[in-house]
């Protein structure tokens, strides 16, 4: 039965995706007034911003802080929402040093920790760190107002006369400068630095190829770090609960499997049909270009303008993705806070993975994908154990944030290390994908208790973890992608400068826009919903000038 035959009346907006972009999309199409029905596949809202509860802890799924980034904030106030926030500060560590991240004063600190074990490079770390203060300006003035696309421009004047106005002349400036830096960051470091080591230390923390400017900036990112009280889940149950109460639909458990262009309509797993005026993809972009009727498009232009983005989608590759372990431990939050904050990227080893370790694995990927042994490789097994050993950490201690998140006296772990979509995959298709995962697991134990957390295995009560086979299941995503595509494809199949960022949201099917983290890049939860509300905005519009033309 189709949403037209029970209502009598297509929907104004229907969106697929309950994530934030989808999320913030229906609250302001909801505020406008219009009827919204959103759509997600799983039974919860939220996407990559999710927690759930376990064994008396609470587990942050996806993401394990917020960037402010002159988004979220400015977002949750103009629509009246209130949630409550706690500072997320960071640390970062090598082998048996940890400094905190609480202010650019802890620069000096860093640099000492560099310099602490590259005492060789020591002008080069000079040089570095040089370029991130620069960087840091450049953020101050990106990040440096409330986005203007949460304010109310025409009433707002003195927003507008005493910041916007003169912040647009400086954000220009530095869009340019910022664009200068786009090339991979250890591209670029290598211009500043001839120790490999070095550059791999600073470098492993981020994607494969990350730009220069995104990889440079994250020292003033971690100092933007927040964190919902209650866990990351607060954030999109609050969205959620605004959108009900603005009289929209949300629906979970809900599955598109085709898309009529010409009919306006999405067609469920189960048989439903939701008919639309407007549709906005807030999901996975080649699920969208493969549900599309494409060759039924009437436009010649829209239909090869479709066909060219699905051909460049479909040899696209999603970002880099993670490898997550989730511990319960018999230890007092105390016992990691004298330690770290309750943010902590960790490694291991001053050595750092070495440069040519991807390709390594590429390589053995390609042999052993022909092998019909169901057990996990030995040299598949020697590559995991030397990358967990040399890799970069990523340690949330939700208890050290909010101490209900934790049974008393006990404290919750997620110790997260990036890892490429194809190794699990491969093993899914081998047999051997519980195998390698067990066996992660372990090197990830081992890694932390001989190191930063001695005596740490003898604690754990709770232990499991999940995988990018797991993202790629539960949020959709190609490859397991945590925000949007890889760095290194041939052809980013997204848009990829700020000052083109309102262009995002274009598809080239009638009455479709589309949102979230992959149609911009380099993306994240900020950019999520920005591309949320300019989708709303260009819906609301068009229905309106629809309107107008009907009269």
């Amino acid at each position: 039965m189709s949403a037209e035959n029970v209502s009598g009346l297509p929907y104004d907006i229907v969106i697929v995706g309950g994530g934030m972009a989808g999320l913030t999309a229906c609250a302001y199409a909801a505020r406008a007034g219009r009827r919204v029905l959103l759509l997600e596949k799983e039974p919860v809202l939220g996407g990559l911003v999710q927690s759930f509860e376990r064994e008396g802890y609470t587990w942050d799924a996806g993401i394990r802080a917020l960037e402010d980034s002159g988004i979220i904030l400015p977002m949750l106030a103009d629509l009246g929402i209130e949630v409550d926030f706690v500072s997320s500060p960071v640390s970062l560590g090598i082998e048996d040093r940890v400094i905190p991240v609480d202010s650019e004063a802890n620069l000096d600190d860093y640099r000492r920790l560099l310099e602490h074990f590259f005492p060789q490079s020591r002008e080069d770390i000079a040089r570095i760190l040089k370029v991130v203060r620069r960087v840091m300006k450049h953020m101050d003035v990106l990040y440096g107002i409330e986005n203007p696309a949460f304010k109310d421009l025409k009433r707002d004047r003195e927003y507008v006369f005493r910041r916007l106005l003169p912040w647009l002349g400086k954000f220009l400036l530095t869009i340019g400068k910022i664009n200068r830096m786009g090339m991979p960051v250890d591209e670029y470091l290598r211009s500043l630095s001839r120790s490999q080591t070095l550059i791999d230390i600073i470098s492993q923390h981020f994607f494969r190829k990350t730009p220069a400017f995104f990889a440079l900036s994250y020292f003033s990112l971690y100092l933007d770090y927040i964190y919902p009280v209650g866990g990351t889940s607060t954030l999109p149950q609050a969205m959620a609960s605004y959108c009900s109460e603005a009289g929209a639909e949300l629906r979970t458990g809900t599955r598109i499997v085709a898309v009529d262009p010409l009919a306006r309509t999405v067609h469920e797993e189960g048989g439903a049909v939701f008919s639309y005026r407007q549709l906005l993809w807030a999901a996975d972009l080649k699920t969208l270009y493969e549900l599309v009727g494409i060759e039924r498009l009437p436009s010649t232009r829209d239909r090869r303008r479709a066909l060219a983005r699905a051909a460049l989608l479909e040899e696209a590759r999603g970002g880099d993705s993670v490898f997550t372990l989730y511990l319960g431990v018999e230890l007092e939050p105390t016992w990691f806070s004298c330690k770290s904050n309750g943010h902590f990227f960790y490694t291991p080893s001053r050595r750092g993975i070495g440069p040519a370790l991807h390709e390594k694995l590429d390589a053995l990927l390609f042999e052993v994908e022909s092998s019909e042994d169901a057990d996990l490789p030995e040299a598949v097994r020697n590559w995991v154990e030397h990358y967990i050993r040399h890799t970069t950490y990523e340690i949330s201690i939700p208890v050290l944030k909010d101490a209900s998140l934790a049974p008393k006296g006990r404290s919750g772990l997620i110790v997260s290390a990036l890892f490429d979509h194809a190794l699990w995959a491969t093993a899914q298709a081998q047999g051997w994908y519980e195998e390698l995962k067990t066996t992660t697991e372990e090197y990830l134990i081992q890694g932390l208790s001989g190191s930063v957390y001695p005596g740490l295995r003898q604690a754990i009560t709770t232990r499991f973890s999940s995988t990018p086979i797991t993202i790629a299941k539960t949020v959709g995503s190609t490859d397991g992608a945590i925000t949007g595509w890889a760095f290194t494809n041939r052809v980013m199949p997204a848009v990829s400068r700020m000052q083109h960022i309102s262009r995002s949201v274009v598809t080239p099917f009638p009455d479709i826009t589309q949102a979230g983290q992959w149609t911009y890049s380099p993306s994240g939860l900020p950019i999520a919903i920005l591309t949320g509300k300019l989708a709303a905005d260009r819906m609301t519009n068009r229905l309106r000038d629809q309107e107008k033309r009907r009269t």
